[in-house]
């Protein structure tokens, strides 16, 4: 139980600091030229060789909802693995991590609107892009998905024994 309770403490950390990576760089859309200069940008900033504030055509709302839902779920990451450890100490045997589980689902919420919204809203929609594709933030917020998800399915059904 205790290699679970580990294991299941590592991929949580784990999570944590990719969705901090995902939320913060700025990789989400990229467009490869053929002159070699990359653009790519994130939820914040459009990077060329100098960093700007993002423009979106139109969807300046549906941006901030992006940015919000992700810092919501870096948010209720952390407060799920802080109840998480603060339980290992003071639950009874055989008490349930309903909280934590819980905390890791709305997380998991968070994130599917987030991303769901910038796949439907934002993808392409820059000015600068003429052939963009999909960057690595992109791709880490969709595997924090699946571990938020998959952890907070462990969290519900785990018992401290």
């Amino acid at each position: 139980m205790l290699v679970l309770l580990a294991g299941i403490f590592v991929v949580h950390i784990a999570m944590v600091v990719m969705l901090f990576v995902s939320t913060i760089s700025n990789v989400w859309m990229v467009d490869s030229r053929t002159f070699g200069n990359n653009t790519s940008s994130g939820l914040w900033l459009l990077c060329n060789t100098t960093c700007s504030a993002l423009q979106v055509n139109g969807n300046e709302a549906a941006l901030k909802a992006v940015q919000a839902f992700m810092i919501l779920s870096i948010i209720f990451s952390v407060i799920a693995l802080v109840i998480f450890i603060a339980q290992l100490f003071t639950l009874e045997k055989g008490k349930h991590f309903y909280v934590p589980g819980a905390i890791v689902l709305v997380c998991w919420l968070c994130i599917l609107i987030g991303v769901s919204i910038y796949t439907a809203r934002i993808t392409g929609k820059t000015l600068q892009y003429t052939n963009p594709h999909y960057g690595y933030c992109f791709i880490l917020a969709w595997i924090c998905f699946c571990f938020s998800f998959i952890i907070g399915i462990l969290y519900l059904v785990l018992r401290k024994k």
